[in-house]
């Protein structure tokens, strides 16, 4: 069978399992947008699906989604938008396979962020991420700028897809400043990285969120420095013979210190670049992440590394400065490449069926060797048993088919194991949407249809920013905050009035025009995801911009302590996300012990009580919890006074006092 022939199978079928793999989630649930991220996508692929592109350009960023849409639509084939973003990913899952063959297409650190219905950025932003390098590996190896221009081109969809584009924008540079430190420097190098900055960089301004950053925030200074710097190289090869040593080492120096006093203008390094340098999971927990998202890759790819530098070329080079990268989504590709290169290696080695041929002047030598061995020769020096090492070189090869068979059979047991793994971790950890479950736990869709139909067009909710893209996508209903996280001083007035007892976060929540506030609890259900658990950090950003007013060891026991049952601190108790968390809790008891299935703790009997908001909806499971904002009391008073009046609990008159009457005299 012709080895072409083998190839395009060998893709048909990594396609056919890349796409098969990320189906789990729609299998056995429903077609639909699982997270909360992804929801602002959805919504802005349909205002460009309903109102048209140029509409579209100026309220945001072109997405994949909607080109298909209208392409599907002029072919007169009906799809519901909806369907398009949900099987978006797995659809570009294939295209990321091809671009980077075998382990990608199934294995689990790609596919959590790229199952059906995660429609988020990085469903197409790993394919254009791996295309690019693909694109950029030809330019260098053929000097070619017309590679070069297209791997600019994927970059500027890569720039207007996802903000992490900044790995590209320092790894291309970082490669080759390498290869020039090793002096692999050469013409092709330089019409590679010329045609990909140029055409990359000035495409990219043209992204509005991007605007001129690439010359003024340091994450781009590294590009623009290799760019000089490669443009000095290729000069002096030009000049070197028309300028002497001395001027040109003039020219050095201003080349050098222009851009040191240039250095005033160029902002600081953003969150979004460190995001992709350092991993967030905690360091116990970060080699079982490891093992459950790349299985025995992560033991393989050293070994592709080292196989690399074995015969090294400037494109393993790249391979090797991208493993530095500790961020899991784009970890993942270069991890596949370096298992892929030492799995093929040995199967190389082992299917070759070509033997060493042993003469018998070898047999000879063994024998004499083995002779040797148990009367060494006294005579012989280390010299000259060198010499005779060096004039009958050994050869190398495997001999035997049992050796042959052992090894084979284990890698393709090791390949089955990592399959069962691939689609086990997929089926039960990543393909489980956020609003239902494997038990049909709807509270999340129960509660935005409620807020949907029960509450008017205008109404504000305040909840923590995770939501607020679901809670806009499927409730239809503005939020004060969402998951567009610029905004930390927005973000922090969430949180101290979270945090803040009811009289305080009362005047904020009407300030701000805010009609019901949502909170996510897992106390009953024992939902781990909850807004209790999530609360230290609502103290901690609201603390950064009220450090007077919030403190952080105020919401701990004396002890330290994160608790919420008696012993809890009188500033969580008083909280309102306390008081919501809690509200008519312990009736679900029946007037026993109620319990915190998360926390596992016990919570007092009676529970708090609400003044300035009052229960308008809780979802069947008491995971999602909906309060109203009181408006203001039409008698002037206080709604604390207010609420305790109507509750029936007047205040107690005191007997006035008894005046003495003065004496009368007679």
């Amino acid at each position: 069978m012709p080895a072409s022939l083998v190839r395009i199978i060998a893709f048909v079928l990594i396609s056919g399992a890349a796409i098969a793999s990320r189906l789990f989630a729609v299998i056995n649930f429903e077609s639909i947008i699982h997270e909360f991220d992804p929801w602002f996508n959805y919504r802005a692929t349909k205002v460009l699906a309903s109102k048209g592109f140029y509409e579209f350009w100026n309220w945001f960023d072109p997405t994949a989604c909607g080109v298909i849409y209208n392409i599907l639509h002029y072919l007169h084939l009906p799809v519901d938008i909806r369907n398009i973003c949900v099987l978006l990913a797995p659809g570009f899952s294939p295209l990321t396979a091809w671009a980077t063959y075998i382990f990608i297409g199934i294995v689990p650190g790609y596919i959590s962020r790229s199952v059906a219905g995660s429609y988020d950025n990085e469903a197409i932003a790993i394919f254009l991420l791996m295309f690019t390098f693909f694109l950029w590996i030809k330019a260098m190896k053929q000097g070619s700028a017309l590679y070069g221009t297209l791997a600019a081109l994927f970059y500027f969809y890569m720039v207007a897809a996802w903000g992490g584009y900044a790995f590209i924008t320092n790894m291309i540079p970082l490669h080759a400043l390498v290869l020039t430190l090793m002096g692999r420097f050469t013409n092709r190098l330089y019409v590679a990285y010329s045609s990909w900055y140029a055409i990359g960089t000035l495409a990219s301004m043209q992204v509005p969120f991007v605007g001129f950053q690439p010359v003024r925030t340091s994450e781009h200074m590294g590009a623009l420095g290799v760019f000089g710097l490669l443009q000095i190289i290729a000069f002096v090869e030009l000049v070197r013979s028309h300028v002497s040593s001395k001027q040109f080492r003039r020219l050095l120096f201003v080349s050098v210190i222009g851009p040191v006093f240039s250095a005033r203008w160029i902002a600081p390094w953003t969150g979004r670049f460190y995001s992709l340098w350092t991993q967030a999971t905690p360091r116990t927990h970060r080699m079982a992440v490891l093992l459950m998202d790349l299985h025995f890759l992560i033991f393989l790819f050293p070994a592709g590394v080292v196989l690399c530098f074995k015969e090294l070329r400037d494109e393993h080079v790249f391979y090797f400065a991208g493993v530095m990268v500790r961020l899991m989504l784009t970890l993942t590709p270069i991890v596949c490449v370096s298992a892929a290169v030492a799995l093929s290696s040995v199967f190389d080695t082992y299917i070759d069926p070509t033997e060493p041929e042993v003469t018998e002047d070898d047999k000879t030598d063994v024998a004499k060797k083995d002779k040797s061995a148990s009367t060494p020769a006294s005579g012989a020096t280390v010299a000259e048993l060198l010499t005779d090492m060096k004039a009958k070189p050994a050869q190398r090869g495997i001999v035997g088919l049992d050796t042959r068979g052992a090894v084979i059979l284990n890698a393709l047991g090791m390949l089955l194991f990592f399959v069962v793994h691939c689609t086990w971790v997929t089926s039960n950890a990543y393909s489980s949407p956020s609003v239902d479950g494997l038990h049909i736990i709807d509270d999340f869709r129960e509660a935005y249809y409620w807020l949907r139909e029960n509450t008017a067009k205008d109404a504000v909710v305040m909840s923590w920013w995770d939501y607020g893209y679901q809670i806009a996508g499927m409730a239809d209903r503005p939020t004060l905050v969402d998951n567009n996280t610029w905004n930390n001083t927005h973000i922090a007035t969430v949180g101290k009035a979270m945090s803040s007892p009811e009289e305080v976060a009362y005047p904020i929540l009407r300030k701000h025009d805010v009609d019901y506030v949502l909170i996510i609890f897992g106390g009953v259900l024992g939902y781990s995801g909850d807004d209790i658990n999530k609360f230290l950090w609502m103290v901690r950003i609201a603390q950064g911009v009220w450090p007077d007013e919030i403190q952080e060891p105020q919401y701990f026991t004396p002890q330290g302590d994160y608790r919420v049952d008696d012993q809890a601190s009188p500033a969580m108790r008083n909280s309102l996300m306390y008081k919501m968390s809690y509200y008519r809790f312990a009736e679900l008891f029946g007037g026993g012990q109620a319990q915190d299935r998360v926390r596992g703790q016990m919570i007092s009997n009676p529970g708090p009580s609400l003044d300035y908001l009052e229960e308008a909806f809780t979802s069947e499971n008491w995971i999602v919890r909906i309060y109203q904002v009181k408006k203001e009391d039409p008698l002037g008073r206080d709604l604390k006074s207010a609420n305790a009046f109507n509750q029936g609990k007047k205040r107690k008159r005191t007997r006035p006092p008894v005046r003495r009457r003065g004496l009368v005299s007679i």
